[in-house]
């Protein structure tokens, strides 16, 4: 069987030279473009051109599904997957009775042929009332005001709480606040699941980074033995991961057990919900608001491309393929887009995601000070750009005789890996100061008529681009919760002006984030560390400023 893990300590040479390759490649285009201005500024303005061209091209692209991925939110949220769901118990009894003047309704012409296949087969598809989700809730030493409230959500959903085990997996190192919100949540919601567990995970147990894989993969262990001590199939257990500060649409559990009795492979999916960072959006500052609104709307345009779908923050999977392959790693600090990777090797590339249209709400960034925001802000940034980790560990298990997958659609795989971090990292700088760069670092570009007008042509092509910022104002302004009594109106006008941030985060935050990152991995400076995202709320903000005065 094919080896799953990361290495631990020294890597093959064959493995450090991919580990360079995004910083190089990175680097390589800012590097390039300097070079090209030496030696020829009309060769410089090709190059930034071309590049420009291109992002217009996927812009183009990421407006038409940035529409198309709002529009099926929306639409999904409206639908009784409860309903549907129950449906599924009895095929053969409610499938003449469905109008078909309804089709109009998100998914239901799928939903009736479903009904029809599973009358006709019922034999190979599990009944609803046979699966239980199981829910990880990971924590560090948050506050019970953070976790409480997901707690919560999880009880109001519209799925049976009889069928829910909930794990609340928390951290010895995050010491006695910790454990005494533990036991008290404990008491709070021992009655209302099937199970409530809480699962301490051990500090400092050998082969593991400090994060939050090791965190819900010992928690994940501790499911199974429940599992095994109740008689529970694994098959019939869909496992959700969610932090603390999370907080799932009422029919989300609904929406994935419907996919999973839906699809025949289902063992080999994963069930990726729309990440919306909106639940404490009002109170955040504005460029958090900004990074935090551009996080959910990548998240959208990826439910729209199911070639370029990973697994990302929150999502599900049977705890029958997370049995197989030991859970998460606990080697990354990335383990949400490292198990999309961990689960295409173990299945010999037969695993896919199913994008699940009701959303799992998240909080932007928020500490008790404006100061602290920006530095967890960029840490939780640069955590994300540590995917390009996952550039050797591909690599590896692909260009080698042992691989266990198709090699070109492996190494189509590996292509959109590598174009994804090299553009994270590059682009922002190379639109917003590349058209300068021919004039200021060579003199002769004064005799260049095309390096003269670059910088104009790219800032007519920035004024194109800015349809796609109005597109997502207005498709922000209609899906953000509604605005708390404390703040006045005009705090929905600075919702708007905020985006002429956008420059600034792009740059400072993201591309930064991204180099740095990849800096760290080109040089074997490995992040072991996984940097908890500080939770705050408005009241505990409110008080650390007051207590500052």
């Amino acid at each position: 069987m094919i080896d799953l893990e990361l290495p631990l300590g020294k890597r093959a040479t064959k493995y450090r030279l991919f580990e360079m390759l995004p910083a190089v490649l990175s680097y390589g285009a800012l590097v390039l473009l300097i070079v090209l201005s030496l030696v020829s500024p009309d060769l410089a303005a090709i190059y930034l051109m071309i590049v420009i061209i291109t992002l217009l091209v996927k812009f183009v692209g990421i407006a038409y599904h940035t529409i198309r991925g709002h529009d099926r939110l929306v639409a999904a949220q409206k639908v009784d997957w409860h309903a549907r769901l129950q449906e599924l118990e009895r095929p053969r009894h409610v499938d003449e009775h469905i109008s078909l003047a309804k089709h109009s309704e998100f998914g239901l012409r799928e939903h009736l042929n479903n009904l029809r296949l599973m009358a006709n087969d019922s034999a190979r598809y599990p009944k609803p009332s046979q699966l239980y989700q199981a829910v990880i809730v990971a924590a560090y030493n948050e506050s019970y005001e953070v976790i409480r409230p997901t707690l919560s959500s999880l009880k109001n959903t519209t799925y049976d709480n009889k069928k829910m085990i909930v794990v609340f997996a928390y951290e010895e190192r995050g010491g006695a606040a910790i454990e005494h919100t533990a036991e008290r949540l404990r008491k709070e919601f021992s009655d209302t699941f099937f199970e409530f567990m809480i699962v301490k995970h051990p500090k400092d147990l050998p082969g593991e980074v400090i994060g939050k894989g090791p965190n819900i993969t010992y928690a994940g262990h501790r499911l199974q033995e429940y599992c095994n001590r109740m008689g529970i199939a694994y098959a019939d257990v869909i496992v959700t991961t969610l932090d603390c500060d999370n907080k799932p649409f009422a029919s989300y559990f609904d929406a994935v057990a419907y996919e999973f009795i839906t699809h025949e492979n289902r063992q080999r999916l994963s069930y990726q919900p729309i990440s919306l960072y909106f639940g404490n959006i009002w109170d955040a500052p504005a460029p958090m608001r900004v990074i935090a609104t551009g996080n959910s709307f990548w998240t959208i345009i990826s439910s729209m491309r199911p070639h370029t779908l990973r697994n990302f923050a929150s999502h599900s999977q049977p705890l029958e393929a997370l049995v197989g392959m030991n859970f998460w790693s606990t080697r990354s600090i990335v383990e949400d887009g490292h198990q999309y990777w961990r689960s295409y090797f173990y299945f010999g590339g037969d695993y896919d995601l199913v994008p699940i249209y009701v959303p799992i709400y998240q909080d932007a960034v928020m500490a008790d000070t404006l100061k602290k925001t920006f530095i967890t802000q960029f840490k939780q940034l640069r955590r994300w750009s540590y995917g390009a980790s996952d550039v050797p560990y591909v690599a590896v298990r692909l260009f080698t005789r042992q691989r266990n997958i198709p090699f070109l659609e492996g190494f189509a795989r590996f292509i959109r890996l590598i174009d994804g971090h090299v553009t994270l990292a590059a682009i922002s700088i190379l639109i917003t100061f590349g058209g300068w760069v021919p004039l200021l670092v060579n003199p002769q570009a004064s005799h260049s008529i095309a390096a003269h007008q670059l910088p104009g042509v790219v800032s007519i092509i920035q004024r194109i681009a800015m349809a796609g910022i109005f597109i997502t104002i207005f498709l922000m302004l209609k899906m953000l919760p509604p605005r708390p009594e404390r703040y006045k109106r005009r705090r929905t006008v600075f919702m708007v002006l905020q985006w002429i941030l956008m420059p600034v985060t792009s740059v400072c935050f993201n591309s930064i984030a991204a180099y740095n990152a990849q800096t760290h991995l080109a040089l074997g400076h490995y992040l072991d560390k996984f940097d908890v995202t500080e939770k705050a709320t408005a009241e505990s903000r409110a008080k650390s400023t007051k207590a500052a005065h």
